[in-house]
């Protein structure tokens, strides 16, 4: 999430961002939203990649929507065991 919010305060032009996490049954969520220009690309750097990667080490997966214009949206599912 930290880093989520890192890359929108950075790249986004949206002066907020809003955090929702969810517990499930399987473990737990995380929605991170700016409002920003969008156009988020993993081909054109590390960031969304670096937290895809990461994000997988824990078996969990990860979602990134961000078409022109925004907004841009970070999803996250990492099992847990409660």
């Amino acid at each position: 999430m930290a880093e989520a919010l890192t890359h929108a305060a950075e790249h986004s032009g949206s002066d907020q961002a809003d955090v929702h996490l969810d517990r499930t049954r399987s473990g737990l969520g995380a929605r991170i939203r700016d409002e920003g220009r969008g156009g988020a690309d993993e081909s054109a750097g590390t960031g969304p990649l670096g937290m895809r990667r990461r994000v997988a080490a824990l078996d969990g997966s990860t979602r990134v929507t961000s078409p022109a214009g925004g907004p841009t949206v970070v999803e996250v599912d990492l099992p847990c065991v409660w």
